[in-house]
């Protein structure tokens, strides 16, 4: 038989993008053979859950050949893909805290105890079991601790597959038991195929929102399925370049107005998810399959703040985990528009996110100081450190708003 005669052979389908590295690794050990825990760290956005369920679907696949999974037609394949898989256990973090609690008989929030329950009766199918842990690093010091004698020593046939944004906050020993395979930004175009091929935009928008995204799809894609979303990061980016130029006490003010709107695109974030996304968990925790998590917010616990609506009504009590998570999604934005700052003053304005911005973002740079975006962006990582530190998220941006200025 000729060389130009013989037929392809079948190939793996992974719906992981642009991580070609990480892809090769799953690949080596799903044929060498697959460790009992794997740690899928990198940042939020980037494709670390969807990895997951690539591993998943790769280890329950029915295909006869290994190297044909996943092949994303078999049933065990359509069933991880729709999350009911029965021999699929996911746990992701809950609350007003956005964390994964030690859980057990008795709790009202499912947590790792309920998860290492679940891995001790026999598999349902008789074959492989997969356990994924979305945002391992949400884990409470004690839900790690519970977590360790599992991961030491895992039921037979079960795969333990964590990620986590930042695995500094897992425990040295949960980190020492486990393979580590890291993610990082995904290219922009491989962004822009997969918004324009799964149908969520056209190519021109495709094109902006992986300019947006700063190599995250799940940004990408979050902003396509919430339009309202993009209409108003855009307006609150445009109005902290006017702020360079406003007075202190307009930077005060509007940085408030600021933070209310940073709420409001976190709200069309979230009523904009679709079935995918929803978290809704089924029996035995088989839930819908989880995206990365919303920015960690603070304890359950911490008060909530009253806020009244414009008129004389009663006030509207917002949830602290609210205004923490609107106030994250804020500093995220300004960072953005700090970096374009420094990027035009350095003379590189092809590689802006925000090309719509860019006259505005020119004006700025050429009234503002050389050292300003670099001591804009320090202030900026200090106020993301107080706000993971549970300081108030109104002082924080209040703090942000006076000092944004040359």
């Amino acid at each position: 038989m000729t060389r130009s005669s013989r037929s392809p052979s079948p190939a793996a389908s992974y719906r992981t993008r642009g991580q070609p590295a990480a892809l090769d690794a799953v690949r080596t050990m799903l044929l060498a053979g697959m460790p009992h825990a794997l740690l899928l760290a990198g940042p939020a956005g980037v494709g670390k859950s969807t990895l997951a369920e690539d591993v998943a679907s790769a280890l329950l696949c029915l295909a006869p050949e290994p190297s044909m999974r996943p092949d994303r037609t078999c049933r065990a394949c359509r069933s991880v893909e729709h999350g009911n898989h029965p021999d699929v256990h996911r746990l992701v973090p809950v609350g007003a805290g956005a964390v994964i609690p030690i859980g057990g008989p008795g709790r009202e929030e499912r947590g790792v105890r309920d998860l290492v329950r679940e891995l001790a009766l026999l598999p349902v199918e008789g074959g492989a079991r997969v356990a994924i842990v979305s945002a391992a690093d949400r884990m409470t010091e004690d839900a790690q601790a519970a977590f360790l004698k599992t991961l030491e020593e895992p039921p037979p046939g079960t795969v333990l597959v964590l990620t986590a944004t930042d695995e500094e906050r897992l425990l040295d020993t949960i980190r020492s038991r486990c393979v580590r395979i890291r993610l990082g930004p995904v290219p922009r175009r491989e962004i822009e195929a997969l918004l324009v091929e799964a149908g969520h935009a056209e190519p021109p928008l495709a094109a902006r929102l992986a300019r947006l995204s700063g190599g995250r799809p799940g940004d990408a894609v979050a902003l396509a399925r919430a339009p309202a979303s993009l209409v108003v990061r855009g307006e609150v980016a445009r109005t902290l370049l006017d702020l360079t130029a406003a007075t202190r006490a307009d930077r005060l003010r509007i940085g408030r107005d600021l933070l209310a709107r940073a709420a409001e695109m976190i709200l069309a974030l979230r009523s904009s998810d679709g079935p995918a996304t929803n978290g809704r968990t089924a029996s035995r925790g088989r839930g819908r399959r989880p995206t990365d998590p919303a920015p960690a917010a603070g304890p359950a616990d911490e008060p909530s703040e009253p806020e009244t609506e414009a008129g004389s009504g009663p006030a509207v009590r917002v949830p602290a985990a609210e205004r923490r998570a609107a106030a994250l999604a804020l500093v995220a934005i300004w960072r953005d528009v700090v970096r374009d700052l420094a990027l035009v003053a350095m003379g590189e304005p092809g590689d802006v996110r925000q090309l719509d911005l860019l006259d505005d973002l020119e004006a700025a740079a050429a009234r503002l100081p050389a050292s300003f975006a670099p001591a804009q962006l320090r202030r900026l990582d200090v106020a993301g450190e107080r706000l993971e530190g549970n300081v108030s998220p109104e002082l924080v941006v209040d703090v942000l708003a006076l000092g944004w200025a040359a």
